[in-house]
């Protein structure tokens, strides 16, 4: 008898809060872990994927996601999927992912969701302050399992291991390493061994493959704000040049240098100021702008230059 295919539609929703990167996540009936706001997708009372998936984000966390774009198309075998107790049983889910972009992190109201910094499961991605603490420990687990020339090269590429420069868009080669490796809870638990008696400390794990889902989301949006102004779906209608590059730095998870930063604005023209300053900054009031959203429509925009801060 032929497998059934349902199809599962998961939200990966970003905003700024405080100068975080946060992702908003629901816990399911009866699931210790969080996950992405997900729902299977209805042939027949559903019109498009989009319309389905902004049903299941309003229902499951009472907000209303802004800018969405689709995202990736996920179907590994063995995962373990969430909608086998919304009908799909044994049938073989695929999950169509999508990224959204908000504005605010505003409140859902909903016990069962919330907004979470995304180094909560990600905590080697941050590199904001320096070279993350919990490298360390990942780096001396990686060394044991890179048995071959092979396995220790990628390693070595990935995590800047031996003084390998950083490239912080390869979020989701590092944690499918990692997952290879055996070093993040879901691998155990996907293969259906007993969990280690200890892990490195490479983050909260996420119910199914949501935090792949989650680890592409990442690595999608870091390369766009290279070639695209997405970081201003996330931005208020009026902000500091300082909040801006808060808000760059924290998708990022690099520091950037602040003249160069401004002056690459500047040559870009993406932004203006609108005369009035913010007082609210907590010191030296700062002058307010606004993305100029009209250009997107007159010529090619691309995005925003990342000039980061060299020790």
């Amino acid at each position: 008898m032929p497998t059934s295919v349902v199809i599962g539609l998961s939200a990966v929703v970003v905003a700024i809060c405080d100068g975080e990167a946060v992702v908003l996540t629901v816990r399911p009936p009866g699931q210790e872990l969080q996950g992405l706001p997900f729902g299977p997708f209805d042939p027949e009372g559903h019109r498009t994927f989009e319309l389905a998936l902004r049903a299941f984000v309003r229902e499951q966390t009472r907000f209303d996601p802004g800018y969405v774009e689709q995202l990736y198309t996920f179907g590994d075998k063995g995962r373990d999927a969430p909608l086998a107790d919304m009908g799909a049983g044994a049938a073989r889910v695929i999950s169509v992912g999508y990224l959204g972009l908000a504005p605010a992190a505003l409140d859902s109201h909903s016990a069962a969701s919330g907004w979470q910094p995304w180094t909560r499961f990600f905590p080697y991605e941050d590199w904001r302050e320096g070279r993350p603490a919990a490298l360390g420990v990942i780096e001396t687990a990686l060394r044991t399992w890179a048995t071959t020339p092979d396995r220790l090269a990628r390693a070595r590429l990935l995590f800047a291991l031996d003084g390998a420069p950083w490239n912080e868009e390869r979020v989701l080669e590092r944690y499918e390493l990692l997952y290879e490796a055996g070093l993040v809870h879901e691998a155990a638990r996907d293969r259906g061994e007993v969990q280690p008696a200890t892990l490195p400390p490479a983050g909260e794990p996420m119910i199914s493959d949501h935090r792949r889902i989650l680890a592409t989301a990442l690595s999608r949006l870091r390369g766009k704000l290279k070639y695209r102004p997405v970081v201003f779906e996330l931005m208020p209608e009026a902000f500091t040049l300082s909040a801006l590059q808060r808000a760059v730095e924290a998708i990022a998870g690099v520091p950037l240098h602040k003249q160069n930063f401004r002056r690459a604005l500047e040559r870009a023209e993406l932004v203006e100021g609108l005369g009035r300053m913010d007082a609210e900054t907590g010191g030296r009031p700062a002058e307010l702008f606004r993305f100029r959203r009209e250009i997107l429509a007159a010529r090619p925009v691309s995005g925003l230059s990342l000039p980061l801060l060299r020790d």
